[in-house]
């Protein structure tokens, strides 16, 4: 093993990074320190500290970072309207260069030589992890334990915690056969009978919504008010960003809404079948397009369109922290300077539909838009010329028999 004096481990206080603090303190002797995060998981993070402080950590780090992870990467996110492979929110890929950013933060603090995960060596975790470790400190060394130890199972996990007495917290009850991966934009699952694509997600699988039949026969009406292109008040109430996502996970869970099934292709090559739940974002997206829609010009809405799966794809395959990335982002956030107003959405069984939408920086004008009488706004013998001019490049291609 290569020289390392200390090291910062991201630590949940589960299983396998709990057998990654011992294993770095035995494999490459040296001191671990312990970063827990809380990007609105729903657990309790605190129990982390008593686990690290038993496994002889001395330096803990725990922090809240549930508004700085809403603030200043769900919500820049949303303002792209991005979504991966035409469904995918991006749930967890965006939760990953907030992590990789602490985690180097931290190293800073503590003059630590690595950094350390849990990320597998199949999974996109670890690209996105190290890619952001490396643009923001290039010269840090990253250990991945999963790519080096031969602890490839569960039995042999606990049989390393049996030898080197790690205590391990058996929880009662049924244990969940899937891998699930929680922060405050969604929950996912994997594995279990989701290895089988044609294999139909079970019912008790779901934790954050409830199946769309079994919502609410009554529908909720929200009224959600933007401000450049962010959410910053619910039916007249200000809100937080995380406190946002927060309420629109409640919400709109309890009426069925942010359900997702798919088949995903993970940077590292494979195809990979995953579940997720995203009730707030899945209200987000269908709002920001509808603020959009009035306030936008229409060239540059067309231009963020075909702009966004270039910006999706960078943020799934861990680029957060590159330059393009950054470029992209300028633009997208020079366009949300007229992304103001109110959007009303409806939530019922499972689906959410715009029913309103208003701004002072409105394009829409019902005079020229009007089926009736426009009082001359719009002449409609002009349009003759503009399709005869749009048109000749068709004709002059039909007259002389070509296809293509």
């Amino acid at each position: 093993m290569s020289s390392v004096n200390k090291v910062v481990l991201a630590y949940s206080g589960g299983l396998d990074t709990s057998v990654i603090v011992k294993w770095l303190q035995e494999e490459y002797q040296c001191e671990v320190v312990t970063f827990t995060a809380d990007i609105g998981q729903g657990e309790e993070v605190e129990p982390a500290r008593a686990k690290a402080q038993a496994l002889g950590v001395k330096e803990i780090y725990i922090d809240d970072l549930r508004e700085e992870y809403a603030r200043d990467f769900v919500f820049p996110m949303f303002r792209a309207n991005t979504i991966y492979e035409g469904e995918y929110l991006l749930g967890t890929s965006i939760a990953r260069p907030l992590i990789a950013k602490r985690l180097i933060e931290i190293a800073n603090e503590t003059n630590a030589d690595a950094i350390s995960h849990g990320a597998t060596g199949k999974g996109n975790d670890q690209v996105r992890f190290e890619l952001g470790a490396y643009a923001l400190k290039p010269g840090i060394q990253v250990i991945a334990p999963w790519r080096e130890w031969d602890l490839n199972s569960r039995d042999k996990l606990m049989a390393y915690c049996e030898q080197h007495s790690i205590p391990v917290e058996m929880k009662r009850g049924k244990k969940s056969p899937f891998s699930m991966d929680a922060n405050l934009l969604h929950i996912s699952y994997e594995g279990g009978n989701l290895e089988d694509p044609w294999s139909e997600a079970e019912d008790d699988m779901w934790r954050w919504t409830v199946a769309p039949e079994d919502a609410p026969d009554k529908p909720t009406y929200l009224t959600i008010t933007y401000k450049q292109g962010d959410i910053v008040a619910i039916d007249g109430k200000s809100m937080s960003p995380a406190t946002v996502i927060e309420y629109l996970n409640k919400v709109a869970g309890d009426n069925g809404v942010g359900r997702l099934d798919i088949v995903e292709n993970r940077y590292v090559g494979m195809k990979s079948r995953g579940c997720y739940e995203t009730p707030a974002g899945t209200v987000m997206m269908k709002a920001h397009r509808a603020i959009e829609s009035i306030t936008l010009d229409r060239e540059v809405a067309h231009l963020k369109d075909e702009l966004m799966p270039k910006y999706a794809k960078l943020i799934y395959n861990g680029y957060w922290w590159a330059p393009e990335r950054l470029m992209l982002q300028t633009a997208i956030d020079q366009s949300q300077q007229v992304v103001n107003g109110e959007v009303r959405v409806k939530l019922y069984k499972g689906s959410v539909t715009v029913v309103g939408r208003k701004s002072d920086d409105s394009l829409f004008d019902a005079n020229i838009a009007t089926f009736d009488d426009d009082g001359g706004a719009y002449d409609q013998a002009d349009a003759e010329g503009f399709i005869k001019l749009n048109a000749l490049r068709l004709r002059i291609a039909a007259q002389t028999g070509r296809k293509l």
